[in-house]
């Protein structure tokens, strides 16, 4: 057996939250919602992507956001997404401490922690 990729990465998000979701993953992050399976959109949630990215949002109850846990994002602009972020009412959070990287922290709607990252030349 040999892992090859992953497929999709699943955060949690509490009941009746695929509005605010769709604010965020599609409107700010310009992912692409995908239709569910039928017997999966009973449950709530929506599904995300972007060629190869794929993001699934599930409802849990009770719900506690992923605040240390977290999703790394490859981006060409790490300074533009977290203005619009900002802009947009969401929390971001600065960071410097990875060697190499311009990199920021991005909270979705729901205080799940996302990072965000470009490699730089030294």
């Amino acid at each position: 057996m040999t892992l090859e990729a992953i497929d999709h990465v699943q955060l949690a998000i509490p009941p009746g939250g695929e509005d605010a979701a769709r604010r965020f993953y599609s409107t700010l992050l310009g992912l692409y919602e995908q239709p569910k399976p039928v017997d999966m959109a009973k449950r709530g949630g929506c599904w995300f992507e972007r060629g190869g990215l794929k993001v699934h949002l599930g409802v849990e109850e009770p719900f506690t956001p992923a605040r240390k846990a977290h999703i790394a994002f490859r981006v060409d602009d790490v300074a533009g997404l977290a203005e619009r972020a900002r802009e947009n009412g969401f929390e971001v959070m600065n960071d410097h401490e990875l060697p190499g990287h311009e990199r920021v922290f991005i909270f979705d709607p729901f205080g799940n922690r996302l990072e965000f990252l470009r490699p730089v030349e030294n």
